[in-house]
């Protein structure tokens, strides 16, 4: 935070300075290129009027001191010199890289010159391999041009004698600059400090340390507040750590099994297809049940991560809307083997079972419990959902005809991964412990018990809310 705070004061500096300073460097820079290039006019010109008589006369002696004048120009500017006649021809050369006689007819600026205008301007030289900055005149004898003189410097050059006017001006910025550094730095420490504490224990939390928690007794309301739902993140971060540790754990180990014996089955499928394939068939048919039960289990896993890790902000539903529902659903589903789902008598009042549950978690719960009840019914029963209203509570109970369960069985049936060793079907083992997980989510409870009529009660009991 304090290095956003500092950035985007230092940001706003840059940008008034920006705006303020950037402009004015670029007019001040034109400015003086334009006096730079003006001044390098008057002595192309200057150098022209020297240069009239031995462009009309060529006169051997006066090219000698023309030669001469122009050295020393160039050894005093640092610039270079070229004289040449009206075709283009250098009679007179001081630039340390050009000849006398050479032809320069075809520069731009040559023949701008012999055009009878001033030329100025930079480009690239092809020569020179590096930009330069030219003056070309021409030079008049009468009402005739004879020659040319150019005038040119390195670019770097020029940019340097036009930088010495600005740079007043960017150090006064970057003092500006600086200061505003300074001031950023001090208000965004004020105004972060109280933070200082919360941003520590954060730095413990993420070092691994899940017992660390913010001081919310000190500081501003609104740093309390901050620290109070730090700390209440904290805590579930830290029950959700945890229970993927357990999942992870579990998991794993519940998944080797299957895919262990999944692989058995197709070595010795694939082993026996040649000497024994009806030995094959039954392994190969042996590990698609394997990959159905390996199926369900991952089905499983996935519907309680989800169940584990969904919102639990519980709403007002209607349970005798969603019973009917699921009456109706698995009514259709058990009807191959004969089996029964029906609701009991009584109870359907809506003023009665309206429940506090999370979103989705009373289906969930009621499609597990009557799905473990078909498979443990025999076929031609009867599967029955009852309703029973007990302040605050209202129960839902699902009875099977099945075989019940031991004392034993009764008290790890709700264990994740668990299955009776002497079920008709192999499932998950994880049906229950969604169960288990979405009621207490929704703040009720489980309870499994044996009828005294045989079979099994399944009980579910959710909290009552008023109608909506």
């Amino acid at each position: 935070m304090r290095r956003r705070l500092v950035l985007a004061f230092v940001a706003m500096t840059v940008v008034v300075l920006a705006a303020h300073d950037v402009p004015l460097a670029a007019y001040l820079r034109r400015v003086e290129t334009e006096r730079l290039l003006s001044g390098i006019e008057r002595d192309a010109f200057i150098v022209g009027g020297t240069s009239e008589d031995v462009l009309s006369g060529e006169d051997i002696g006066e090219v000698a001191d023309l030669q001469t004048t122009i050295e020393l120009y160039r050894s005093r500017e640092d610039a270079g010199v070229v004289v040449t006649d009206a075709a283009g021809i250098a009679i007179a050369v001081a630039d340390g890289s050009s000849e006398v006689g050479e032809n320069y007819i075809n520069r731009p600026e040559i023949q701008a010159a012999l055009g009878g205008a001033p030329a100025s301007g930079s480009r690239y030289s092809n020569t020179l391999a590096a930009s330069i900055v030219y003056v070309a005149v021409p030079v008049l004898s009468g009402a005739d041009i004879v020659g040319v003189v150019r005038i040119t410097y390195p670019a770097a050059i020029i940019d340097e004698r036009t930088s010495e006017r600005v740079r007043g001006l960017y150090a006064v910025g970057l003092i500006s600059l600086a200061g505003a550094i300074v001031a950023a730095v001090f208000v965004a420490s004020t105004l972060t400090r109280p933070l200082r504490r919360l941003q520590d224990t954060t730095e413990q939390l993420s070092g691994g340390d899940l017992t660390a928690r913010a001081d919310s007794g000190s500081g501003p309301p609104e740093i309390r507040n901050l620290a109070e739902s730090f700390n209440e993140m904290t805590e579930r971060i830290q029950a959700l750590i945890e229970q993927q540790r357990s999942f992870a754990g579990d998991a794993s180990h519940q998944l080797r099994t299957p895919l262990t014996a999944l692989r058995l089955q197709l070595e010795q499928g694939v082993d026996l297809i040649d000497t024994d394939p009806a030995a094959a068939r039954a392994r190969i048919e042996a590990a698609g049940a394997e990959t159905e039960r390996l199926q369900q289990l991952v089905s499983g896993l996935l519907l309680l991560a989800r169940s584990e890790h969904a919102a639990l902000q519980t709403e007002v539903v209607d349970v005798a809307a969603i019973v009917r529902d699921r009456v109706d659903l698995w009514c259709a589903l058990a009807s191959d083997r004969d089996i029964t789902v029906q609701q009991a008598g009584g109870h359907r009042s809506p003023g009665l079972v309206h429940v506090l549950a999370v979103p989705g978690a009373v289906e969930q719960v009621l499609d597990n419990l009557i799905d473990n009840a078909i498979k443990v019914s025999p076929d031609g029963t009867t599967i029955e959902l009852a309703l029973d209203r007990r302040p605050p509570w209202l129960t839902v109970h699902v009875l099977d005809e099945g075989p019940g369960m031991t004392t034993e069985q009764l008290e790890y049936a709700r264990n994740r991964f668990w299955r009776s060793p002497d079920a008709p079907h192999q499932g998950s083992g994880l049906g229950l412990a969604i169960v288990e997980h979405l009621a207490t989510a929704s703040g009720g409870t489980v309870s499994l018990a044996n009828r005294a009529t045989g079979g099994l009660d399944a009980a579910v009991n959710w909290r009552l809310a008023a109608p909506r």
